[in-house]
């Protein structure tokens, strides 16, 4: 699917009117969209079988299958944006539309403008959409029952928040951050406050101790944070899958 809205999105026209098939892929080709159409729900699922849209257009009222019980199938099965289209400009079917999954609605007959502004707008949301998604993905590493919101700086287990101090959230965090890479404890420091350690300095070492018996099912035989003799610690966020070299 196309994602980036300064390159050609793809456009499935689902209608059974030849003539608007022919105005809407013409017009729509003319400002830089890729466009299909389909005659009814079953082409429409043949051609997605191959390809996927970055938006659909369909009308409510087709043979066979009808729009609002494709729009149901097709949120149910995936997030391809659609832009319902409907002879009856029935308020009802307004609603019903968009409750079955439709994330806009335009009554015919309309003007081609009109519908290429409400195309790029549910483009936009969508693109935001599917950007703040994957901004919260990035802001969140799971490992075990545990989920570290980096943005917030919080930690969960199993959807409850574990208490850590201020320098334990910042040691798990770069830790976290730097999955299944030893790094020394010169390296944490440095990462943590912008200094380097000076000589004898355990304060790394405290804190893993204490980050392990919060973390840890057993502190003693840690399956998170791992010791790696003579050169520091690794952070293994799949547990028991990894090697054990504690």
């Amino acid at each position: 699917m196309v994602q980036n809205l300064d390159s050609a999105a793809s456009i499935l026209v689902v209608d059974d009117d030849p003539k608007l098939q022919k105005l809407l892929s013409h017009y729509l080709s003319e400002q830089g969209f890729i466009t299909a159409v389909a005659g009814d729900g079953k082409e429409m699922d043949a051609w997605l079988q191959q390809n996927q849209p970055d938006l659909i257009i369909m009308d409510l009222m087709l043979p066979g299958e009808d729009g609002l019980s494709l729009a149901r199938r097709l949120r149910d099965s995936g997030s391809i944006p659609i832009i319902m289209l409907s002879a009856r400009g029935d308020e009802v079917d307004r609603i019903v539309g968009l409750e079955m999954g439709a994330d806009d609605y335009l009554p015919k007959p309309f003007n081609p403008r009109e519908l290429l502004a409400r195309i790029r707008a549910v483009l936009r949301r969508n693109a935001a959409t599917a950007q703040a998604e994957d901004d919260s993905n990035r802001s969140q590493i799971s490992f075990g029952e545990f989920t570290l919101d980096t943005e917030r700086k919080l930690l969960f287990r199993a959807g409850r928040e574990v208490e850590l101090t201020s320098g334990e959230m910042a040691l798990l965090m770069v830790l976290a951050q730097h999955p299944d890479r030893v790094l020394s404890r010169e390296q944490l420091m440095e990462m943590i406050s912008g200094h380097n350690l000076e000589p004898f300095d355990r304060s790394i070492d405290v804190r893993i101790t204490r980050l392990r018996h919060k973390i840890e099912q057993e502190a003693s035989s840690p399956h998170f944070i791992r010791t790696v003799w003579g050169q520091g610690y690794r952070f293994t966020p799949r547990g028991d899958e990894a090697e054990k070299t504690s």
